[in-house]
């Protein structure tokens, strides 16, 4: 009697137990720029997060996952916080986002190295955390700093562009950037501008040195609003029309509504453009398009890209997540479909993939997007993987 009444007691507990762990969802947190002038690109990243959630029916590896978002303010001090807050509090599985390389660069110790949790940065790439600071839970979707700008040195060289003036934020970023293309592009640099970051709106001291030095091209680095801003005061100086300007991160799905014709003919370079041929993005920008009325970025591509590669370890994994040493060796395989198609990590968790020119267009409907017109540099690897003590 007495083993009877132990058994069904044990049945009984379990019955109520396994119901309640089977339901408890992997938490994913999720930190980008949801106020202030920036927020545009944050608010463009978390509807490609949720597309991405619809696109898994809200399911990793049959475990449901919830996102917790947490807003930057587009300020480092406060990234820091908001990282703790998802580590400590939340006590996510995996951390993502991070628009702003000052940003991650704040918050990478207390995501990687204290409170031992992954880091998938879906855009910041700086210099330090390819190199020296790589770290085993640091994955990246997007790119390190400099390889965007060092495809459009390598355009711009068999263009036969002879001269450049080169301008971009001074911050971590801003640096790598303009690092970037005097890495690869072998013409002249005939002036170099550091702006104010975040404050410096007005760029019209610094068009006028570029009037007087008649370079070649004009080569930026401006994100987001300031990106919107230099191209209108690059048009009303009149220089759009005997200097030709060369962005990265600086026209996009979400600037172009309001740079519009301005910004027509323009060229960037860029590792994900919305019409790169793969099936997995058309589905993607198709099902963006339906719901939002407007293309997706490269910011929405990326971070859409981190909810799939940690979906890859979740199916792997059958939705355990608790074992880090295997969640990273699956990250490691990055078996899922990209956006982009295929790419593979190097030795410093940052992807070793192809790297496009793009040019700005109207579109049969006539809206302002933008186009791949060549293949820039192919398995693109970056310049500072040697320097990680990682292999």
């Amino acid at each position: 009697m007495k083993t009877r009444l132990f058994g069904t007691a044990t049945i009984a507990a379990l019955a109520f137990a396994l119901p309640a762990a089977a339901q408890a969802p992997i938490k994913i947190g999720f930190i980008s720029t949801f106020s202030g002038p920036q927020a545009a690109i944050g608010e463009d990243m978390r509807r490609s997060v949720e597309l991405a959630k619809e696109h898994l029916g809200g399911k990793m590896g049959g475990v449901p996952f919830e996102i917790v978002y947490e807003d930057d303010q587009f300020k480092p001090d406060v990234g820091k916080q908001k990282s703790e807050k998802l580590v400590q509090q939340d006590k996510v599985a995996v951390v993502a986002g991070y628009i702003w390389s000052n940003v991650l660069l704040a918050s990478l110790k207390t995501v990687t190295d204290e409170g031992d949790t992954i880091l998938i940065s879906a855009n910041a790439g700086p210099s330090q955390i390819a190199g020296e600071l790589c770290n085993k839970n640091f994955f990246s979707t997007s790119w390190q700093n400099d390889q965007t700008p060092m495809a459009m040195g390598e355009y711009l060289n068999t263009k036969g562009v002879k001269s450049l003036y080169l301008m971009g934020p001074n911050y971590a970023a801003g640096k790598d950037m303009l690092a970037g293309v005097r890495r690869t592009y072998k013409g002249q640099i005939i002036g170099e501008d550091f702006t104010k970051w975040p404050d410096q709106l007005d760029f019209s001291a610094e068009l006028a040195k570029i009037a007087a030095a008649k370079p070649d091209g004009i080569f930026i680095f401006y994100p987001g609003a300031h990106g919107v801003q230099f191209v209108k005061q690059w048009a009303q100086s009149g220089l759009n029309k005997t200097v030709p300007l060369y962005q990265v991160f600086s026209i996009d799905a979400i600037t172009l509504p309001q740079q519009g014709e301005l910004a027509l003919g323009t060229l960037g370079a860029q590792e994900w453009v919305n019409d790169q041929p793969n099936e997995q993005n058309k589905h993607y920008v198709a099902d963006f398009k339906k719901k939002h009325g407007v293309y997706p970025s490269y910011y929405g591509a990326q971070s859409y890209d981190a909810i799939m590669l940690i979906a890859s370890a979740a199916e792997a994994l059958k939705g355990d997540l608790s074992n880090k040493d295997k969640v990273r060796a699956e990250l490691k395989k990055a078996n899922f479909k990209s956006l982009r198609g295929d790419f593979k990590y190097n030795t410093n968790n940052f992807p070793i993939q192809n790297f496009y020119i793009q040019e700005t267009v109207k579109d049969p409907q006539g809206v302002m997007t933008v186009k791949t017109i060549a293949t820039a540099v192919k398995d693109g690897k970056d310049s500072y993987y040697e320097k990680c003590p990682m292999k």
